[in-house]
């Protein structure tokens, strides 16, 4: 499911236009980013929950050069850890390929 599909299906679900459910879609995640942006947690209870976590800078190698060892800065990424709503709902539907 992309975006757009994720739009749809507000849309949908909620008995709005498609161009409502653009927006609902992309207001959820300008409002998720704004507040890993400034290091907030964003809880939704059964689902899951979005942090920002800083990754350590290490020792790497070049791979343009791999005898050539370079320095990897710290850098902020985002992690998402699944709720138990949403664990529970994956073990008792399994996904068919």
């Amino acid at each position: 499911m992309n975006k757009a599909d994720l739009a749809s299906r507000i849309a949908e679900r909620l008995g709005l236009s498609k161009k409502v459910g653009e927006d609902v879609s992309e207001a959820f995640e300008d409002i998720v980013t704004a507040a890993l942006v400034n290091a907030q947690e964003v809880t939704i209870a059964g689902f899951g929950t979005f942090s920002a976590r800083v990754r350590l800078g290490r020792m790497g190698v070049n791979p343009q050069r791999p005898t050539e060892k370079i320095q990897i800065p710290s850098v902020t990424v985002p992690k998402f850890k699944a709720g138990k709503a949403l664990k529970d709902a994956l073990k008792k539907k399994p996904i068919v390929a």
